[in-house]
């Protein structure tokens, strides 16, 4: 059983949800920008939280927080912090743009395999 640094156990869940998250190649997603060229903050933490749900097919949804907005322009990065219940300490979140065609922006989402 793995336990946390405070000798809570963690969940068989949270803890496949780490294990497939690290192994997991980089998620490709597309959203709409803003009039002001970029995804809302919002919009990239729900997508990339449903993503990695699907992929990992676990019950535990993620908590991503994105303090910025993600700029619609090829090249542009944000790391936002992922946190799960059951799952000790933060984890980084790197989403980087591939592709901008009109108002559609894809991206990928890379996960840590380590917490900060």
């Amino acid at each position: 059983m793995l336990c946390t640094d405070r000798g809570a156990p963690i969940t068989r869940t949270a803890r496949r949800l780490v294990l497939t998250l690290a192994a997991a190649p980089a998620l490709a997603l597309s959203l709409s920008a803003c009039g002001a060229g970029s995804v809302d903050s919002d919009d990239v933490e729900e997508s990339a939280e449903t993503q990695l749900m699907d992929q990992t097919g676990s019950d535990v949804r993620p908590d991503i927080d994105c303090e910025d907005d993600l700029p619609a322009e090829e090249g542009a990065a944000i790391v936002c912090t992922l946190t799960a219940d059951g799952l000790e300490g933060e984890y980084d979140v790197d989403i980087t743009v591939n592709s901008v065609d009109g108002n559609n922006v894809a991206y990928d989402v890379q996960v840590a395999d380590t917490p900060r």
